[in-house]
């Protein structure tokens, strides 16, 4: 039997399913509602379909529960982004309604069509980093707005506000001070009483963030916080929003993803390259934090390579930019170690295996030389095993010797 692609609408509500053929025929289709049942009603009806694929139209979002319950199902499933899908429905001929059925219909000849196909995983603990940095990040959002709104509020009880940044402490003296007149004063004064009571408990909520942060984090054995400039909410959003580096096949290509390198709007004989604006803007953001952080210091490398690239003429924004290419690839290679450290110790734990070598490839990742932006103090390691010594490129003694040969 042919295979089959069924396309998945999700939607709050419900969501809708439609298969195609190799030749993007039309199979059947089925919506069901959002319940417990979604999952086993839409495996039950493409029972008919032993060789079926699914795509999902956001895996990553909306799609995120159907798809994780289709692959604990052991179905195979594909994340389709929603602009695919839209393009699909661009570029067709005809006219035809926008519904659910002709969305699902969209996501399927995308999935069937496209050569970069992207199969959904079951979650990890990569999914742990990413929830509780989420979380960190609503609610550094959350208390950016009460702030404002109480610097508001003071400009009205003060005269000339806060010149400074407002923190809880500041706004406490400010207020012990003030003595309001009236009932429009006293309601402005209560208001502000009660902004300030926003901010100190979004301030302790930011702190338990942290520490559960910090504690996911050391659980994953990640090596980024080994960066300098790299803390457990930086560590936290590029491994929940990296997920597998393995799809990334060079550091170029993790560079276009996270929107550090530039993009070439060339035309003729003119090559001409932009700052891009594309990519995953919150890795970018955590790229930027980690190159400011370096450039404060002026005791790291990163602040050593900034100076350089001023010296050489650059401007402030191409020497930061420059900084966050650089610290893409360092990332890009913690990542890549990490990857490796826990594909080793995977198989060492499988049944009849032995422990694998990849010293070769941890010591070209973490080597003076190569990583540019290493830690602010001394410490301990931050891999999983032992650092190796100084002018060893040797593997362990315990390896083999055909292991030896081919590393």
């Amino acid at each position: 039997m042919a295979a089959v692609m069924i396309g998945v609408d999700p939607h709050k509500g419900s969501h809708t399913a439609v298969a195609i053929g190799a030749d993007e025929e039309l199979l059947g289709h089925l919506r069901v509602r959002a319940s417990v049942t979604q999952a086993g009603r839409l495996v039950a009806w493409a029972a008919a379909w032993p060789e079926r694929t699914w795509a999902v139209e956001g895996a990553g979002g909306l799609g995120h529960l159907l798809a994780q319950q289709l692959v604990a199902a052991g179905e195979r499933v594909l994340d389709v982004q929603p602009k695919l899908g839209a393009r699909v429905r661009l570029l067709a001929t005809g006219a035809s309604n926008k519904n659910d059925p002709n969305d699902a219909f969209s996501v399927a000849v995308a999935a069937l069509r496209s050569k970069t196909r992207r199969p959904v995983t079951a979650d990890d603990h990569g999914a742990v980093l990413r929830v509780w940095s989420r979380r960190h990040r609503d609610l550094g959002r959350a208390k950016n707005q009460a702030a404002c709104r109480l610097h508001a509020v003071l400009c009205e009880l003060v005269p000339g506000g806060v010149p400074d940044e407002i923190t809880a402490a500041r706004a406490i003296r400010i207020l012990d001070r003030s003595t309001p007149s009236g009932a429009v004063g006293q309601a402005r004064f209560d208001l502000a009483t009660e902004l300030l009571d926003d901010m100190r408990r979004l301030d302790a909520q930011i702190r338990e963030s942290q520490k559960k942060l910090a504690v996911a984090v050391k659980a994953s054995g990640t090596s980024l916080t080994g960066l300098f400039g790299v803390g457990p909410f930086i560590a936290a959003t590029v491994i929940g929003d990296v997920a597998d580096v393995a799809r990334f096949a060079t550091r170029d290509h993790f560079a276009a993803y996270n929107g550090t390198a530039p993009i070439e709007v060339s035309s003729g004989n003119r090559k001409i390259y932009r700052l891009s604006l594309r990519g995953n803007r919150r890795i970018n953001h955590a790229i930027h934090m980690a190159a400011i952080t370096q450039i404060r210091h002026s005791h790291s490398d990163g602040r050593a390579y900034y100076d350089k690239k001023i010296a050489e003429g650059k401007t402030h924004k191409e020497a930061l930019r420059s900084l966050k290419r650089q610290i893409s690839n360092a990332i890009y290679r913690c990542l890549q170690t990490d990857a490796r450290q826990g594909a080793a110790a995977a198989r060492a734990k499988g049944p009849g295996g032995q422990p694998g070598n990849d010293s070769d490839s941890s010591a070209a990742g973490s080597h003076p030389e190569r990583r540019l932006f290493g830690q602010a103090t001394p410490g301990p390691s931050p891999t999983l095993r032992a650092a190796t010594p100084a002018g060893r490129t040797t593997p362990p003694k315990q390896t083999s010797k055909k292991t030896r040969r081919s590393a």
